[in-house]
């Protein structure tokens, strides 16, 4: 398939306004690829931190690459299907991760990806809902479950328990049957137990520290010193993952003295993981907050949005109006 697409170009690490609407030619499918027309993507921290340093994790750059175009989030219809591809067939609806940490290109009309780095939209939400879910819902399911392996009747801590990550995780935790713990700021406290937390701490007015203890699983979505003063918070044998590298090697010594297992999780494209999110969609059991929904050509301003750190869910560009 030949033609151009709109897209999200960048040609140099900035600020916002690096991001311009661009045309630029349309992706064709390679053996085991889908063509999805895209009609809703995520905008995650992942997106600004990369436009900032002009370099994707893999190593991608602004200069290397052309177009450079952000976004990994991505919810909408196959358009076209390549050779050795059973999975979809046009006019399926889907949602997922592609290609996560290399350049998927979210942030245009257009992505080619690996068919089970998708699954099916759930049919009672729409692709904007649907874009929100999948690095972030991916992230908490991966953390919890297959690396902390929450069990019921465990007591989990949420940290940033209001965000992207974090209220998604209080969610997929309490699926799991567990004791969830998050800690946000007071205003957040109500959304927060709406999401089913048995116990909310407001970090500016209490040492988290020193008011939880006994605990069997802390995920850090916040790095700095809360990896270290999360170790005080868990019994012998516990799990802290921190999805905010690097982990310092005083911290591992701690933890290893402490007899905690403390570990960075980078998440990754994951077809069984988005089938069971996907379910937990459907049963009812997971929810996404949608903090700010913009127009593609207004990328920047979800950008701005993103980078205060006061938001309450997810933000998401519309792509098809």
């Amino acid at each position: 398939m030949t033609g151009l697409m709109r897209a999200i170009n960048q040609e140099a690490a900035g600020g916002p306004e690096a991001l311009k609407l661009v045309e630029v030619e349309r992706p064709e499918t390679a053996p085991v690829e889908i063509l999805v027309r895209v009609h809703a993507a995520g905008v995650n921290p992942a997106d600004w931190k990369t436009r900032a340093r002009g370099a994707m994790l893999d190593g991608t750059t602004v200069d290397g690459a052309a177009p450079f175009i952000l976004g990994w989030d991505v919810s909408g219809v196959v358009e076209a299907v390549g050779p050795g591809v059973t999975l979809f067939r046009p006019g399926d609806e889907v949602f997922g991760m592609p290609r996560f940490p290399h350049p998927a290109g979210a942030y245009a009309e257009y992505v080619a990806a690996p068919p089970r780095h998708f699954t099916r939209k759930p049919a009672g939400i729409d692709h904007v809902t649907a874009a929100a879910l999948p690095l972030a819902a991916l992230t908490a399911w991966q953390a919890l479950v297959d690396t902390a392996d929450v069990q019921s009747g465990q007591r989990v801590l949420i940290h940033a328990a209001a965000g992207g990550v974090g209220h998604l995780a209080v969610q997929i935790a309490k699926s799991r049957g567990a004791y969830v713990v998050g800690t946000s700021r007071q205003a957040k406290h109500d959304f927060v137990r709406s999401l089913g937390a048995d116990e909310v701490v407001d970090y500016t007015r209490a040492d988290f520290a020193e008011a939880l203890g006994d605990l069997d699983v802390v995920l850090d979505t916040i790095g700095g010193d809360y990896g270290l003063r999360s170790l005080r918070t868990l019994r012998r044998g516990g799990t802290l993952v921190s999805i905010v590298p690097p982990l310092e090697e005083n911290l591992l010594k701690d933890a290893a003295e402490r007899g905690v297992r403390a570990g960075f999780m980078l998440v990754e494209p994951d077809h069984a993981g988005m089938n069971a999110i996907a379910a937990l969609v459907e049963s009812g059991d997971l929810r996404v907050a949608i903090d700010t929904v913009v127009p593609l050509d207004q990328v920047g301003k979800a950008h701005e949005r993103g980078e205060s750190g006061r938001t309450q869910g997810k933000i998401v560009l519309r792509v098809v109006e």
